[in-house]
């Protein structure tokens, strides 16, 4: 860090009247780097490869708004009223049919709760689970919202590996019997299973029910996220974890991904035990979910051929990648990467000596935006990865993004082979011109 980050990190906290008065979980919170990335990477003349952010333009807005507009005549009292914190009966009613797709038929309206979008239903099943100190089993690399709702909890994330075939069930087996070893309560698996966030890759069928019974055997619950399970290019969907044990998994999935972010809905489905206890960790901390959000995703769903939605997003994201990954094959040769089958992301691996935080003000000046590695690990590591994202830009901006992408990693490379190093080590991304702290 520079001598003028650490003078400007003094006088902030000079300046905070309330220093030392932070309870010992704030002090541990940081900002997101993708969080950091959005004032720069939503200008209109820089191409974003960093947001995972859904491509609505396929949406029927116009026709929702009507039959929106319809609902609030008819329920509008109830819309705009408090509503229960499981969620509305009739919504979690509707998300039984979208977890059939995925093999889950063993539950019923009752078994689900309704959450403020998937951080919320994360920062729910930590609550309840964790206190300071315990840990969690986690893929690395993992999203970097889970990341921080962990910390936030005080919360010690174990990294547990993966390949192009997901968690590794040695891997995973091995953190627990030494973390044990030291005495540290293994509270959760946290799994994003299908299209990894930002891996890409899929757990594969044949490792699943594994996984499981290593779970079982040590007496660790699996939390499921499963926010990109109906987004494979092919239509093809895999058997969700909690469709082979329902004893022993808390299954998470959103319609950020399949719909929309803005409506903030994500559902749970969790045992008898722990679903009580989500909902009353709910009931304190918000109250209750969005009736008007919950109404408008069923609104959705009861009038539109949502299933179709889906295949046609799926059809709008495998071109995306096709694009990503061609225009990779020709101006970055020199990465590699393992092509995904579905989801938003490609994790790319890039050479030797380059630094993906300390090269992204120089991304930035050149007006292409993407995430570095490290914001997706605990412990600084990530610098060789990057996450791209295909999922928002039409094929031509990803393209072009790509290229001048190589124009930034060509000039880095030189650089290393000059003077055996890649640029400053602690770049602040949201202001390219002005070295500072930046946080993960």
């Amino acid at each position: 860090m520079s001598e003028t980050a650490n003078t400007t990190s003094s006088k902030m906290i000079k300046n905070d009247p309330w220093f030392g008065s932070y309870a010992d979980r704030a002090e541990v919170m940081r900002a997101s780097e993708i969080r950091a990335l959005f004032a720069v990477a939503s200008r209109p003349e820089v191409v974003s490869l960093a947001g995972g952010m859904p491509y609505l333009e396929y949406m029927p807005f116009q026709e929702l708004s009507e039959l929106i507009a319809k609902m609030m005549v008819d329920k509008g009292d109830i819309a705009w009223q408090y509503g229960s914190a499981q969620g509305d009966p009739h919504l979690r009613e509707d998300v039984l049919q979208i977890m059939e797709l995925e093999g889950i038929t063993d539950v019923q309206p009752d078994d689900v709760v309704i959450s403020n979008g998937s951080q919320n239903a994360l920062d729910l099943i930590t609550r309840i689970m964790c206190n300071p100190g315990d840990v969690i089993l986690a893929e690395a690399p993992n999203y970097v919202g889970a990341l921080g709702v962990f910390q936030s909890f005080q919360a010690e994330v174990v990294n547990v590996q993966l390949d192009e075939h997901g968690l590794i069930p040695e891997s995973f087996e091995q953190s627990i019997i030494e973390q044990r070893k030291l005495g540290k309560h293994v509270k959760f698996l946290y799994t994003v299973p299908n299209f990894h966030n930002p891996a890409g890759v899929t757990m594969s069928v044949e490792r699943r029910p594994r996984i499981l019974e290593i779970a079982r055997k040590y007496h660790v619950l699996v939390v499921e996220d499963n926010p990109y399970g109906l987004l494979g290019f092919d239509g093809q969907t895999y058997p969700a974890l909690r469709s082979m044990d329902s004893q022993n998994v808390v299954y998470l999935s959103s319609f950020s991904k399949i719909i929309a972010p803005g409506m903030r809905i994500a559902w749970m489905v969790a045992p008898p035990g722990i679903r009580h206890k989500l909902v009353l960790a709910n009931e304190a901390s918000i109250l209750c979910p969005s009736n008007m959000s919950q109404f408008t995703i069923s609104t959705y769903l009861d009038n539109f051929d949502w299933k179709k939605q889906i295949n046609d997003y799926r059809g709008m994201y495998k071109e995306r990648c096709e694009t990503m990954d061609a225009a990779l094959r020709e101006y970055l040769p020199y990465c590699t990467w393992n092509k995904p089958k579905g989801g938003f992301y490609i994790w790319l691996r890039i050479p030797d000596g380059l630094d993906s935080r300390a090269m992204l003000p120089r991304a930035i000046t050149a007006k292409v935006a993407y995430v570095a590695g490290t914001g997706f690990y605990n412990n600084g590591e990530g610098s060789d990865h990057m996450r791209l994202s295909f999922c928002y830009p039409t094929p031509d901006r990803i393209r072009e993004g790509v290229r001048r992408l190589s124009t930034v990693m060509d000039a880095e490379r030189e650089t290393v082979e000059l003077f055996g190093t890649s640029g400053n080590p602690d770049p602040d991304p949201r202001d390219p011109e002005t070295p500072g702290p930046h946080t993960n």
